[in-house]
Order: C-alpha cells, then structure tokens, then sequence
C-alpha cells in the first residue's frame, strides 16, 4: 500500500523460508551456516510464511562466503561491527543475489549485538 517492499534473506545453508516458499507450508531444514547463531531457525513460523507469501514480499539466499565477505567490507570501508545476521542482508546487495529497481531506495537495517569483533580479521 505504501510502495514498501519487503526482501527476506538468508543463508543458503539456513533456509527455511525458501523451504517453506517452495513447499507452501513450513518445513524443517538442516542449519549450517556462519550466521546460524541469528538465522539459524529450523522452521519457519506460519504467520512468517503468510507474510512472505505477500506481492510486496521477496525471499533470496546468499552464500556464507559472500556474508563473510560483506561483513569484513563492513568493517574495512565503513567501520561498523556487524553480526552475521546483519552483513547477509548487505551481502544478498553485493553478491547480487537482490537487485534493487533503478529507482528503489533500499534500507538495511544491522546490528553488532551478537558479534565478536575479534573474528573480523579471519577468511572463511
């Protein structure tokens, strides 16, 4: 109604609502990913997948090299600590995975609340 779209992204090896898209009910699915700590459900809930079933809603997955990656570049161009969780939402931008319409304003929020700031500087 307010021209507000909304895109769900989550790890390839975390994928629930792409489960649950594709089954058109929530599913159990196996969880192996860097950001599993913050995407890691099992299972979608039913008033989550309703709401991704939507027009105005998207799903996209990204693979945990291109999360990592997004998080360092986080960290080595803007300064900002960011979990896992957050750097794949700017990964599904980077890797495009998610690109936005010529004159789309995107919004990605992040979050550093469950990170480690020590791990930044490792590959993988």
């Amino acid at each position: 109604a307010h021209g507000v779209r909304v895109v769900g992204v989550e790890p390839e090896g975390s994928r629930a609502l792409a489960a649950a898209l594709a089954a058109g009910r929530p599913v159990d699915v196996t969880v192996d990913s860097v950001a599993a700590d913050s995407l890691g459900a099992r299972r979608i809930a039913v008033e989550a997948l309703r709401w991704a079933q939507r027009d105005h809603a998207r799903a996209v997955t990204v693979p945990d090299a291109a999360i990592t990656t997004a998080r360092r570049r986080l960290w080595e161009e803007h300064r900002l600590v960011v979990e896992h969780g957050a750097a794949t939402a700017v990964a599904a931008l980077d890797s495009g995975a998610y690109r936005p319409e010529p004159a789309e304003r995107v919004c990605v929020v992040v979050c550093g609340a469950n990170t480690d700031p020590a791990d930044l500087g490792e590959r993988g």
